[in-house]
């Protein structure tokens, strides 16, 4: 009968105790949100719950009741004594349908916990720093990001557009008497990296210093006027480009492009890009060029002054020519403001020189005279074939670059001398 009693008194406990279980068998998943784990120091910092369960598991011994098998009816108690074993069985389901009821509702808590927590859903079931950072992207993935990004934006943090007619001034100093050191040409871009009311920091192309903050485009109305300016180009990667008439080796070439010459893409179409040369469209191979959106950027004081030893009315000249930088490019047109081609552009600069020449690249060829490219002086003129004849031509302005009407999309613009091989210089102004 003393027995039965102990027994009986033993299976109350367990069933107190129970619920403590149930809540001790879900520390693991609670602890790996946000907490960090502590190793003991050794068998002497035994925790209060560990003494009280080896304790248990003493007695348990003690009376003989069901071990590890208990769960079936098996073990070496539920052997030795049927009464034992009945009411430890008993005891036993009990305790598992208490661990089952208070495990749902755990789990429906766990669950609640989930649906209101939107970052332990995306991150997992850690939120601890160390789980953040398992959870984060790659290397390559946050650089892809990254560039993704950038490219958004065309490289620039925070975007200025010059909304202007012709060319914004760029300053050493924020003050209207500060020395000039660049000109932004209209819808050019720039960084802008400080500004107040009246004046920006910006910097563009090779280009530092301030310019009027009332005539430049910030924020999202210049990110909207740029979606509009963006022009694709192809960057050579090679010594001598080959440009081709056709999309194919057999094709013949109609000029060599320099590395590190942009070429205005039209489309890329598989294996070759077909870009703009001047107001012609002919083919590079995509191999030997990078292809990107770019914006406009300033242009230099030095790409706009000239040495010495250049005659006034070459200056001049160059300096006039300038003035309509960015102006429209129109076939068969003569106008510096509404729009003109190549050699119309040329014979109204010279006009107002008192030089008269005709409205061909060709025949404009046949005047002055002939020298080497190397030999060309500010008001020189150069020109570009296409294999079989003459085709284009610019005004040299000195320092390596031409000033010429290039193509509808680009207008009146500045380029390296050797953006594409010349084929002949011709001196019109004798001085």
């Amino acid at each position: 009968m003393k027995r039965r009693e102990i027994m009986c008194l033993l299976s109350s406990c367990l069933l107190l105790l129970a619920p403590l279980q149930t809540r001790a068998s879900n520390l693991p998943d609670l602890l790996s949100i946000g907490t960090i784990t502590v190793e003991t120091g050794g068998d002497e910092d035994k925790s209060e719950d560990t003494a009280r369960e080896e304790e248990k598991s003493a007695a348990a011994e003690d009376v003989d009741t069901a071990g590890d098998e208990e769960s079936t009816g098996g073990g070496e108690a539920g052997t030795e004594n049927s009464d034992g074993e009945g009411t430890a069985g008993i005891g036993s389901r009990d305790i598992k349908e208490d661990e089952e009821q208070n495990g749902d509702s755990v789990d429906e808590k766990q669950e609640a916990a989930e649906k209101a927590s939107p970052l332990k859903a995306i991150l997992g079931d850690g939120i601890g720093s160390g789980m953040i950072l398992e959870a984060s992207k790659t290397e390559r993935e946050y650089a892809r990001a990254y560039e993704k990004a950038k490219n958004a934006n065309w490289g620039y943090t925070n975007l200025g557009i010059a909304n202007v007619d012709n060319n914004l001034n760029i300053r050493a100093a924020a003050a209207e008497d500060s020395k000039l050191v660049g000109k932004l040409p209209k819808d050019a871009a720039c960084e802008v990296l400080d500004s107040d009311d009246t004046w920006a920091h910006i910097r563009s192309g090779k280009v530092d210093g301030y310019v009027s903050l009332e005539y430049l485009l910030t924020g999202i109305p210049a990110k909207r006027r740029a979606e509009e300016l963006a022009v694709t180009m192809a960057h050579v990667t090679t010594d001598s480009l080959k440009v081709r008439a056709q999309a194919n080796t057999d094709s013949e070439v109609i000029t060599l492009v320099p590395n590190g010459e942009e070429l205005e893409v039209a489309d890329v179409e598989g294996d070759w890009v077909r870009v703009y040369l001047d107001d012609e469209e002919v083919f590079v191979s995509a191999e030997y060029v990078e292809v990107s959106s770019e914006l406009a950027t300033a242009i230099t004081m030095t790409e706009l002054l000239y040495g010495q030893g250049v005659s006034d009315v070459r200056v001049d000249l160059c300096q006039y020519a300038k003035e309509f930088l960015g102006h429209p490019y129109v076939w068969g047109g003569t106008s510096l403001t509404k729009g003109a081609d190549c050699s119309g552009y040329v014979l109204s600069i010279f006009k107002k020189y008192g030089v008269s020449l005709p409205h061909s690249s060709v025949a404009q060829a046949g005047y002055g005279t002939t020298i080497k490219v190397s030999e060309a002086q500010p008001g020189d003129l150069i020109f570009y074939g296409n294999g079989r004849s003459i085709n284009h031509v610019a005004i040299y302005i000195g320092g390596g670059q031409v000033i010429h009407a290039s193509n509808p999309k680009t207008g009146i613009r500045i380029s390296n001398v050797t953006y594409r091989s010349p084929v002949k210089a011709v001196r019109i102004l004798q001085d």
